[in-house]
């Protein structure tokens, strides 16, 4: 299929410039919908703004869909970082199971994921682990021990047990791209211990550990959808074993997405990990989402420095870069919130001027959600509606769901005609 070079009509920026394009000409019928249900939702302004005259990564991202799609053959690698409202993975999973089931034949992989409930913090609700082992939790957001290497999650857990179970299985998800290869990252250098999978240990075809790497892979004959994992520790002496996530690969066609979030997790949570690039690499970005500045700018005006703020994010989109020169890029700006339940938050303003900078300059996507919310103040707005909780910075779930559905109807918008007809 002919690749369909993106010319996008949005201009240079202009410093200042913080207001979206819109139109209302392009409204798909969901959008629609939802405009008649919540009129205060700008959801003319829902697409993906671009700010230079083209962008090559994204064209290089429409080629290779386009590709993927028509010959149902290859894998593209798609992640999206943030903090607390990814963790809970509801509008993004919303977006995967979009990604996943929409093209026939193409169910690509489930990706990293973290057991979020070993570490005594709020899980996914569409998988979970289960351990009979007491394990201690860390995140990135309070660094914990010195010692401990976060890479892509941002999160660790620990045991010190002779003995370690670990069982995984997916839940309530139309998304469940089974696997036949795992990667477990773990602590760097020695690792002592073997590794027993149970029933399915009749189909290991090949077990690799890489020390200086801090995972190590195993090969399985067929596809599996849940797994039963057994530690055995072969030495004597005392050891801590760190976990920092288990990624679930395929030989199936399709994208890969991986959604990275932490409660409370800011750009410096994500520049201070040591092995988020290093991790990154292992399986390099094709789309890179940042949804990261809620915590960022959740202060008082006078505290918040714009500048250091796209110092951080333009460092971050660097390391991305430098993982894949290649990969797409898309910027959201935050939903808006209030300041200690009562200030309406103006640093998001600052922060959305700071990305459309950044957006012109690396050639990036923007989607502008505090836009589409109704700029400030909008979260009490949304919060009347049912949509958003009493904190005014996280949604319902029923918000939640929302905003997956305005970020599918504006992705979708981005693709070639040619894309959306195949099935």
């Amino acid at each position: 299929m002919k690749s369909t070079l993106l010319v996008l009509i949005f201009p240079l920026l202009i410093f200042g410039q913080t207001k979206p394009f819109c139109t209302s000409d392009s409204l798909s019928p969901t959008e629609l919908e939802i405009a008649e249900k919540y009129p205060f939702i700008a959801v003319q302004c829902n697409q993906f703004q671009f700010f230079s005259a083209q962008s090559l990564n994204w064209s290089y991202l429409d080629s290779a869909l386009s590709e993927m799609i028509a010959s149902k053959k290859g894998k593209l690698n798609f992640y999206h970082i943030g903090g607390s409202h990814l963790q809970a993975d509801i509008y993004t999973h919303d977006f995967r199971t979009f990604l996943q089931t929409n093209w026939p034949g193409l169910s690509g992989e489930r990706g990293l994921v973290f057991p979020f409930n070993l570490a005594h913090t709020n899980n996914p609700s569409n998988y979970n682990f289960s351990s009979p082992n007491t394990w201690k939790g860390y995140r990135s957001v309070n660094q914990g021990p010195e010692d401990l290497d976060y890479g892509l999650s941002g999160a660790a857990i620990t045991c010190s047990d002779s003995l370690i179970v670990i069982n995984f299985k997916h839940l309530r998800t139309a998304a469940k791209p089974p696997f036949d290869r795992l990667r477990i990252y773990h602590n760097t250098g020695a690792f002592p211990y073997d590794f027993n999978f149970g029933d399915q240990e009749l189909l290991v075809t090949a077990l690799n550990h890489y020390p200086n790497l801090g995972y190590t892979e195993v090969a399985f004959s067929d596809h599996l959808d849940s797994l039963d994992l057994l530690f055995v520790k072969n030495s004597l002496d005392p050891f801590t074993m760190e976990l920092y996530g288990f990624e679930f690969l395929n030989d199936l066609p399709g994208i890969s997405y991986t959604a990275i979030g932490i409660n409370g997790a800011s750009l410096p949570t994500y520049l201070a990990n040591r092995n988020f690039s290093r991790d990154l690499q292992l399986s390099p970005p094709d789309l890179f989402i940042f949804s990261v500045g809620t915590n960022d700018a959740h202060c008082s005006y006078d505290a918040f420095d714009p500048q250091q703020y796209k110092s951080n994010l333009e460092k971050m989109i660097i390391q991305v870069l430098q993982s894949n020169p290649n990969c797409a890029i898309l910027l959201t700006i935050p939903n808006d919130d209030y300041y200690q339940r009562k200030y309406p938050n103006r640093n998001t303003e600052r922060q959305r001027e700071v990305i459309f900078q950044l957006a012109a300059q690396y050639q990036t996507g923007v989607w502008d959600f505090y836009g589409i919310m109704g700029e400030l103040g909008s979260s009490k707005t949304w919060k009347n509606a049912g949509l958003m909780q009493s904190d005014y910075v996280h949604f319902t779930a029923t918000g939640y769901h929302l905003k997956g559905t305005l970020l599918i109807e504006a992705f979708k918008k981005n693709l070639p005609n040619s894309i959306m007809q195949i099935k």
